[in-house]
């Protein structure tokens, strides 16, 4: 087929189309859990061969038009942004220090520590990005496996899981969360009150997974009593600068409903004023040469900025946008429709059991999916599917979209590509010098995944049968009996 020039190569939607993007997508898959290259290479070549088929053969699966759409900018531009913050931040010390005073405070306990990180990350994420928040904790946290002995892994992995956890919890949390709400006219305050208590059970289950998971690897090769130093902090006018501009650019993730701003869009801004405060307070110090002037600015955009993770990122939603273009993520969630109808006339539900059906196979469903593919195409996909299920079946609508969010925030942490903050605290880690294996990140990854889908699963049957905000006043309180009963205990 040829082109004349301003036309667009339309993808082909047939089901050979089809199913050549889901063999690309299943091979990427395979070639990342063996490990036979580096993963960077398993996706450029992904591409590679898609774009080859669509320009040489009968089967147009993306365009370059088509890549260029599928690109999220707001993404990859948030990721490069706030990598160059956390850089400028690593100049003046402040990391040492954190990590100094709060190893001090937890006395060198590695479950403590563990689970300190954990928390904080998860709260962290229920009102900032998790991609962020992992950007800043991740070192933080592989410099306190360091001074504790304690292999790196045990930090990091409930860290990001805890990541994917908390920002399942808030409207803003999780950019899947902003659709949902967006698409069904949630506000803020329903995702507190029916998500908000869930995720602190989830909280609490990985906490203890966790330790148990980890119960070897959890013991300090430095001893509980040796003395944590406290580094000075190297350079506080540029920190106070950067803590202060940070400050506005999580100002600009909040109010993002108000200002219609999208995230990238602060955390650019911010990133850029923080080199330029950094740029100006080096004036004031030193008479740099013209080359140590060009070599200080790139000594943050050449080696902080991770440019493999950002390539990787690129690629993989050009791949994802090629299951889009060609309709198989339509055709998927279409088939999720299918099954809920022939499940409600077969079953011969009532009308409470129907909808906790379509809630349960809506929730499994899409948690697999978002440990496989990216879950923002597939929840734009499903949104208008969810909304025809609504009108279909009787009562409690909120049901379904509580559970198309918990799904597709929490099956991402099945495996290490099943969501952003996985690929950024796996390549942050790499950079660092600690590796973490595809497979050792799904075995970890999957079990919380499916500890969190059962917890998921109560909750959205008492939604069904005893009313969200009973539910609501019900799990609460039985949270903080536990957090209570953990406080006594501990004494």
């Amino acid at each position: 087929m040829i082109l004349a020039q301003g036309d667009v190569l339309r993808s082909t939607t047939d089901a050979a189309s089809q199913g050549i993007v889901a063999v690309v997508i299943v091979g990427v898959f395979v070639l990342l859990a063996l490990e036979k290259a580096h993963r960077v290479l398993v996706i450029f070549g992904a591409v590679a061969l898609l774009w080859f088929i669509t320009y040489l053969t009968p089967y147009k699966l993306i365009s370059f038009e088509g890549a260029k759409h599928a690109l999220d900018l707001n993404v990859l531009l948030l990721l490069a942004a706030m990598m160059a913050v956390v850089g400028v931040l690593k100049t003046t010390g402040v990391f040492p220090w954190a990590v100094g005073r709060l190893l001090r405070r937890a006395g060198g306990r590695p479950g403590f520590i563990q689970s300190m990180i954990a928390w904080f990350t998860g709260t962290l994420s229920a009102f900032a990005d998790n991609v962020t928040t992992v950007i800043f904790v991740t070192p933080m946290s592989v410099e306190m496996a360091r001074l504790t002995g304690v292999r790196p892994a045990a930090y990091l992995l409930p860290m990001v899981m805890a990541a994917n956890i908390g920002g399942t919890a808030t409207l803003i949390g999780d950019p899947p969360n902003i659709m949902i709400g967006s698409g069904a006219n949630l506000s803020f305050m329903d995702f507190i009150l029916d998500l908000t208590v869930p995720v602190l059970w989830m909280m609490v289950m990985l906490e203890f997974f966790s330790r148990w998971y980890y119960r070897s690897a959890l013991v300090s090769t430095q001893g509980s009593d040796v003395v944590f130093a406290e580094p000075e902090i190297r350079d506080r006018a540029l920190l106070t600068w950067t803590l202060g501009i940070t400050a506005l650019i999580f100002l600009g993730f909040v109010t993002h409903s108000v200002t219609g701003m999208p995230v990238s869009v602060p955390a650019v801004i911010g990133a850029a004023a923080i080199l330029i405060a950094q740029d100006v307070l080096y004036l004031r110090r030193k008479r740099p040469t013209r080359q140590e002037r060009v070599f200080g600015l790139l000594e943050v955009i050449e080696k902080e900025i991770e440019w493999p993770t950002l390539m990787f990122f690129a690629f993989l939603f050009i791949a994802v946008g090629a299951a889009v273009e060609t309709g198989l993520i339509d055709t998927m969630a279409h088939g999720l429709g299918w099954v809920i109808d022939q499940g409600r006339a077969s079953l011969g539900l009532s009308d409470r059991g129907t909808v906790l059906f379509a809630a349960l196979m809506l929730l499994w469903a899409s948690g697999i999916l978002s440990a496989l593919i990216d879950n923002i195409p597939y929840v734009a996909v499903t949104i208008p599917i969810v909304a025809r299920l609504i009108d279909t079946l009787p009562g409690h609508p909120n049901t379904l979209w509580w559970a198309l969010a918990l799904g597709a925030c929490l099956g991402g942490n099945g495996t290490a590509i099943g969501a952003s903050a996985n690929v950024t605290t796996i390549g942050l880690a790499e950079k660092g010098g600690t590796r973490i294996s595809f497979m050792e990140f799904a075995r970890f990854g999957a079990s919380v995944a499916t500890l969190t889908l059962v917890i998921s699963s109560i909750f959205l049957a008492g939604y069904v049968y005893l009313g969200d905000r009973l539910v609501f006043k019900i799990g609460l309180a039985g949270f903080a009996a536990v957090m209570a009963l953990r406080i006594v205990l501990r004494r």
